[in-house]
């Protein structure tokens, strides 16, 4: 999509573009039959996914760092879709510890997996490390879904072979992925406090997060599995 498609928000191919709203796109869609992990889901583009998957009728695991707020946001869908299906369970992406954790709780919920959608995010820190030492928006916006999606794959593939119906990973991308340091991702430098720069910390971020969508999807096209 083009810059000028996108901020007139002029259909595309698909017939939506960015004017288009999740409840539009999705007109029609029955999806009972489907489980969703949304991260990030308790507030913004996270929580209108949530909302919407819910009233089309999946399973939606709402996962957020505050659970409070997410616990909020599900009375929230509860309260227009009082027989929506959403459980809320913590996740704090910048924690390998929590990720592993999440994936443990999830798994213990005995449920199938369709959608996985990497929504949550930061924006524009101030230099700053995870609790594992790596920086704060590469941790969090693309090295805790790359361990939370590939902790989860197999599950994935397992309810695609079962159920015969193939499975989705959306990872939130944005255009900022052009607006990166000099040499894109600056493996390097990931930590290096001097040469920080929160805006370019943040596109390197989230170049690598279609990087790993783009590797992901031509792994799983090769072995024909889950979609991406």
């Amino acid at each position: 999509m083009g810059i000028f498609a996108l901020v007139t928000g002029r259909p595309g191919p698909s017939g939506f573009g960015s004017a288009s709203t999740a409840e539009q796109v999705t007109d029609g869609v029955d999806a009972s039959n489907l489980t969703a992990i949304v991260t990030g889901g308790a507030s913004g583009i996270g929580l209108e996914t949530a909302r919407v998957l819910a009233l089309r009728k999946a399973h939606v695991i709402i996962a957020a760092r505050n659970i409070e707020a997410a616990k909020e946001a599900k009375q929230l869908i509860l309260k227009d879709n009082r027989s929506a299906r959403v459980d809320v369970l913590t996740l704090d992406l910048c924690s390998i510890k929590s990720v592993g954790a999440f994936v443990d709780s999830f798994n213990a919920l005995g449920l199938p997996l369709n959608l996985l959608i990497n929504n949550a995010g930061v924006m524009f820190c101030p230099h700053q490390l995870s609790e594992d030492g790596i920086e704060l928006q590469f941790a969090t916006n693309h090295l805790g879904h790359f361990l939370l999606t590939n902790l989860l794959l197999e599950k994935m593939k397992n309810t695609a072979r079962t159920t015969g119906v193939e499975g989705r990973i959306v990872n939130l991308s944005s255009i900022a992925h052009v607006h990166t340091y000099k040499d894109g991702i600056d493996f390097d430098k990931i930590n290096d406090r001097i040469s920080y720069n929160d805006k370019r910390a943040y596109g390197q971020s989230k170049l690598a997060n279609i990087l790993h969508a783009n590797e992901l999807s031509r792994r799983l096209q090769v072995h024909g599995s889950c979609g991406r």
